[in-house]
């Protein structure tokens, strides 16, 4: 597969082409520049690999699906009020945890999303981080239990050991 960098605004799918072209001119810039971010994010972290770039429930869609490293990340124009979001897996902690470490910087809608107002400027180096955490939450959570299970080993050796 294909690294799509996401800077030149060629897509390698035309359906998701055709989703940025409905958009109106600005929504479009600004979902241009999100999807600049998350490519352009993928890139700088090992172990991430290419992304695929693809629908889900309608909105352009980044996945991991090489490597597996990371939660699906989503945007999309929210319906209710013409914000730009990125959307999040919900039963992840990663807005919760974007909110921990961003509690000013960002807009947040409930426990899926981080929102930009279309005439804003976006916080590139506070979105790039939480970018980071989702394209490698599953590399990180994979990497967690493996070292509480070498914990539960070198635990029960002690007590061996021990008793």
């Amino acid at each position: 597969m294909k690294r799509n960098t996401g800077r030149s605004g060629t897509f390698n799918d035309s359906n998701v082409a055709k989703v940025f072209a409905a958009y109106p001119e600005d929504v479009r810039a600004k979902l241009m520049k999100l999807r600049a971010i998350i490519f352009e994010t993928a890139e700088t972290i090992d172990g991430v690999g290419p992304l695929e770039e693809t629908l889900k429930w309608g909105q352009p869609s980044y996945l991991t699906t090489e490597t597996g490293s990371g939660s699906t990340i989503r945007i999309d124009r929210e319906k209710s009020d013409g914000r730009v979001a990125m959307y999040f897996h919900c039963q992840t902690d990663l807005v919760e945890t974007f909110r921990e470490l961003y509690p000013t910087q960002m807009e947040y809608g409930g426990d899926r999303s981080i929102l930009f107002k279309v005439a804003t400027r976006i916080p590139e180096n506070a979105l790039r981080h939480c970018v980071g955490l989702a394209l490698t939450y599953h590399a990180r959570a994979k990497s967690l239990r493996k070292t509480r299970r070498l914990r539960r080993t070198r635990l029960r050796r002690r007590k061996k050991q021990s008793g």
